[in-house]
């Protein structure tokens, strides 16, 4: 059987899945937690969060096209993609935890100093490993279905990872802050989670195989495949769209932890996790906490609904419902491959991305005491926008499909890395226009309680801004001309290019 045509068996899809869920341990504690881990935990300004942040990740996003171009050029018996999984595996769990470890006695002159250094050294180790990984995927197989096929067990994997970030890294941190502090709570439990980065990546390692080769001998050069890149129409469509979606992320996730753990009202939260019978009495002076797994993974609130301030309402609930929001988004996603057969993938994306535009608008017609809106919306967002979740990486196969379709030379590397480029700097701006826009415009300042302002700047930011650039993705789509046609044809004209090469 020929690389166009191979079938990828379960084991293989599985494991090359692996390690994308562990790039989601940092990725998903990068934009759901770490705005706010700097400012709260950290101690750092809200103005030195944002410059930090966009540093770390413009300077990620430079370092992806460079890493692109050493891999497309590595040749070992393992491959040119799989041997930077593997040699960045222990660097990565090293860094990881630096990250979010805070000195002790420092001034705030080192403070942002270390924080700079730990986050661009964790940010370029993320670039060298999961750049060359997702252009693996490209190179197992040239089978388009097959290409969904495997995107669809990747982020089965990502979401099952961000379910697990989501749901268990607030309340564990909470937990080991116990008898210590927050500061020691984030790096016990990052800790846990380089453990498991260390297991996957080398499942991935073990279990994956490169097939695809260009027909033709590499012998271009980085001036030769950028220049191809920029008469490449649907790559430039996708790295506008990745940057605007990246910073939906980043953007989203920052804006949504202050929108439950200061919009949305405590009361309304504790008669939510009451219902759940995730709540119990509060805690004599001096007792010791009752046993029990809930218990030990910080899921239960003591006290009562008129004594919240320091308790972990608003913890759990935001816990909880980022975990709803990605079992929903797991099962939906089973559901993309049969889709995008269907209506091809660009037409499922555009869709997905325009209901999700409208939900989150929805979201800014709720009270804080509409907890049971939050849910609801948070479920049918989550419908709408799960399938294009793997559709956008095998549209992103299809490009470098696209260059080697026009061209005659397949450089996947490079294709994949200046998506890389566009995604980090999505990263960037996304978290750091969180701050910036609260600072500026709402008058953020985390030293001091959240005021009227503040408060209407977390709901305005997590839904009509958010909303607004869900809304420009479709449009940008909508420009993408690669549709099923297009690609299906592209597909079968390679595949006999390949099969005159290596029958």
């Amino acid at each position: 059987m020929s690389s166009s045509s191979h079938k990828l068996s379960f084991g293989e899809k599985a494991g090359y899945s692996a390690a994308d869920a562990a790039a989601n341990f940092v990725f998903m504690t990068m934009i759901l937690f770490q705005t706010n881990f700097y400012t709260d935990v950290f101690g750092i300004s809200a103005g030195a969060a944002a410059t930090i942040l966009m540093a770390a990740r413009l300077w990620d996003a430079f370092a992806d096209p460079i890493v692109g171009l050493l891999a497309d050029r590595t040749d070992t018996r393992w491959g040119k993609f799989r041997p930077w999984v593997l040699f960045t595996t222990l660097p990565w769990c090293f860094f990881m935890v630096l990250a979010y470890t805070t000195p002790k006695g420092w001034s705030g002159v080192a403070m942002i100093a270390y924080a700079a250094v730990t986050n661009i050294l964790l940010m370029t180790i993320y670039s060298m490993n999961n750049m060359p990984y997702s252009a693996l995927g490209g190179v197992m197989t040239g089978d388009v279905n097959e290409r969904a096929k495997l995107n669809s067990y990747r982020f089965i994997a990502v979401n099952a990872a961000q379910f697990i970030v989501g749901g268990l890294t607030l309340p564990l941190v909470a937990k080991f802050a116990v008898g210590s502090d927050r500061q020691h709570g984030w790096q016990a439990t990052m800790m846990i989670w380089a453990a498991v980065c260390l297991v996957l990546f080398l499942i991935t390692f073990a279990t994956t195989r490169e097939r695809v080769r260009s027909v033709t001998a590499q012998k271009s050069t980085p001036k030769a495949d950028f220049g191809d890149l920029i008469k490449n129409g649907p790559w430039l469509v996708m790295v506008f769209m990745t940057l605007v979606h990246f910073a939906i992320l980043s953007f989203r996730g920052g804006a949504l932890y202050n929108y439950y753990h200061h919009y949305a009202d405590p009361a309304s939260l504790f008669d939510f996790l009451q219902k759940l019978g995730l709540t119990a009495p509060a805690l004599a002076p001096g007792a010791p906490v009752p046993g029990g797994v809930l218990e030990w993974l910080g899921y239960i609130v003591h006290g009562d609904r008129l004594h919240l301030a320091d308790s972990n309402v608003a913890d759990l609930a935001n816990s909880i419902i980022n975990m709803l929001g990605t079992l929903v988004t797991i099962t939906v996603i089973l559901l993309s491959a049969p889709l995008a057969r269907k209506f091809g993938k660009k037409a499922v994306a555009v869709m997905g991305f325009a209901f999700s535009a409208l939900g989150t608008f929805a979201f800014y017609l709720l009270k804080p005491t509409d907890v049971t809106g939050m849910v609801l919306l948070t479920v049918l967002i989550a419908i709408c926008y799960a399938p294009t979740i793997p559709l956008i990486w095998a549209i992103y196969a299809d490009v470098a499909d696209y260059s080697e379709w026009k061209t005659g030379r397949r450089f996947t590397g490079i294709v994949f890395a200046t998506i890389g480029f566009a995604l980090k700097s999505g990263l960037a701006l996304g978290s750091s226009s969180f701050l910036w826009i609260m600072v500026g415009v709402f008058n953020y300042d985390p030293k001091q309680p959240p005021v009227g302002t503040t408060l209407e700047g977390y709901r305005f930011c997590s839904t009509i801004v958010v909303g607004l650039m869900f809304a420009a993705c479709t449009v940008l789509l909508l420009n993408y001309k690669l549709n099923k046609r297009v690609t299906l044809q592209m597909a079968g004209e390679l595949a006999a290019r390949r099969e005159k090469i290596c029958p």
